[in-house]
């Protein structure tokens, strides 16, 4: 009888966690094939603190994780899906079967706005650390942040309005104004009210001046137009958080903006039993790398259902655990979905491991086996 085989198409922080959460549950009774692109994993959620001279991006050799987890690593992208074949079909047309799936290939960034600084965090570095240093030299008096209409990265945003603010500060730059425009109804209100306090807070003791329920204009000139009836900012620079879209797999069902939806199990939904996805590619609404990780685990759950006797894996029940930088004192925020609605709270005390920025149950004590 042959073996089963589960293929993980991704190179980030979900596919690495379902590869290690598969392995707990089912140990190396079912053969996994690791398809990435990448040939590392770069934990992207300490990007941020780049450009601010801090612990930046680490970065974890792909090669070394499949070796460690007894799996087989193809450096290669998904390009197309064979559902009735049960086969992944790759960009340097190779095929490769399955018995079950997990997408989680992240998703593609866009650009919201012309005239702006897009920040991505796959190069943050260069593209926020010269404006770092025009605050610090005193060349720039105001900044920016916008983050636009649909999903997005909240946190990154308001990470770099608060540490921005608490730069200048610092270097006697009190004169440098920053603000952040959101589409939002209050700062961090997709997470709930108790998070959304908090950061309030946070801002309003940066003296960050906030336009929520806003959605920005940018002209060339880089006038800064705040809608509806808000003021237009002479912003010294602009800088604007990332467009998020989902990445398209032929033969794969997507909804808007190219995401592909799910259901409670993590599995897509009309592709049947046999193929779940996870993070930032999925049609759940807010985007955090502790989230994706939780969809990968119910994912994972699933597939050792499908490989053995293992007990039906309880339905995805969103918590999302995330560490704010602010400059000074981290923020950890917690939320979790309670009858539809995102309830949150907060705290300054070191609610987790200091070192996870996002909380992912496999993943994080994995990596600091590592350090």
């Amino acid at each position: 009888m042959s073996r089963f085989r589960v293929v993980i198409c991704g190179g980030g922080i979900g596919a690495i966690e379902g590869l290690l959460r598969l392995r707990r549950l089912v140990g190396d009774a079912v053969d996994v094939t690791l398809i990435a692109p990448n040939d590392e994993l770069r934990y992207r959620p300490l990007a941020v603190d780049e450009p601010f001279a801090m612990r930046g991006v680490r970065t974890y050799p792909l090669k070394m994780i499949a070796r460690r987890t007894n799996a087989e690593w193809e450096q290669d992208a998904v390009e197309w899906l064979d559902p009735d074949a049960q086969a992944v079909h790759t960009v340097s047309a190779v095929t490769v079967p399955y018995d079950a799936l997990l997408l989680a290939v992240g998703a593609r960034l866009g650009r919201p706005f012309e005239h702006v600084t897009v920040f991505d965090d796959a190069h943050a570095d260069e593209a926020y650390r010269g404006l770092i240093q025009d605050v610090e030299g005193g060349y720039t008096r105001s900044v920016a942040l916008v983050i636009p209409e649909g999903p997005a990265w909240l946190l990154p945003a308001y990470e770099l309005a608060l540490m921005t603010a608490e730069r200048a500060a610092s270097m006697g730059e009190e004169g440098c104004a920053v603000s952040l425009v959101t589409p939002e109804p209050a700062p961090m209100a997709a997470l709930g009210d108790g998070a959304s306090r908090a950061v309030t807070e946070f801002l309003e003791r940066a003296r960050v001046r906030v336009y929520a329920d806003a959605r920005p204009l940018v002209s060339a000139s880089r006038r800064l137009l705040v809608t509806p009836e808000g003021p237009e900012l002479e912003a010294g620079r602009i800088v604007a958080m990332p467009l998020i879209q989902g990445r398209p797999i032929r033969n794969v069902p997507t909804v808007e903006r190219d995401f592909v939806p799910i259901d409670d199990r993590c599995r897509v939904r009309g592709l049947g039993e046999r193929v779940f996805a996870a993070g930032d590619m999925t049609d759940f609404p807010i985007k955090h790398g502790g989230l994706g990780a939780q969809m990968a685990d119910v994912a994972a759950a699933g597939i050792a259902v499908l490989a053995g006797d293992h007990p039906k894996p309880e339905p995805l029940r969103p918590v999302i655990r995330g560490v704010l930088h602010t400059g000074a004192a981290p923020l950890y925020l917690t939320a979790r979905m309670e009858d539809g609605r995102m309830q949150s709270e907060a705290t300054t005390e070191t609610a987790w491991p200091p070192d996870e920025k996002v909380v992912a149950e496999e993943l994080g004590p994995f990596l600091r086996s590592l350090e």
